[in-house]
């Protein structure tokens, strides 16, 4: 059974305010990180959390403060919808038992690997597009047959 959500947060100001510092301040860098590198997306809060799409959900930022779904007890992770499709060769993202979705767990403002971040934000945008791309090339074949 999931936990109950503690209060719903319809802006994410809100969301901010409710935060520890320490998580605020790691939920605000990883939002402008998200915002500079996927401008084309929605920002939205589901779960209580905010989630970024594009043509589909591109990620999210969970903190752990707001407990559900598979959370660590400390820390804000930054996790990516299609995780199993970015290049990942150095494993820099938890698997866990997913099949899908991926994420990185940061506990502190030192932990966040900028470059690193940045060029995964980056190619989640391009698997976005890939997807959406795919999905209107099959509906396509499928109008014509």
């Amino acid at each position: 059974m999931e936990p109950e959500q503690i209060q719903k947060f319809d802006l994410i100001e809100e969301l901010l305010a409710f935060l520890p510092r320490q998580e605020r301040t790691l939920v605000a860098q990883l939002r402008q990180m998200v915002l500079e590198c996927l401008p084309q997306c929605t920002e939205k809060l589901s779960y209580n959390v905010p989630f970024y799409a594009g043509h589909t959900r591109i990620c999210f930022i969970w903190p752990a403060s707001i407990p559900w779904g598979n959370v660590p007890p400390k820390g804000v992770q930054l996790g990516f919808c299609n995780g199993n499709l970015l290049q990942d060769g150095a494993n820099y993202l938890e698997k866990g038992q997913r099949k899908q979705v991926f994420t990185k767990t940061f506990f502190r403002m030192e932990d966040l690997e900028f470059d690193h971040i940045k060029a995964l934000l980056y190619e989640a945008g391009e698997v976005d597009d890939r997807l959406f791309a795919q999905k209107r090339e099959r509906a396509r074949l499928r109008r014509k047959a």
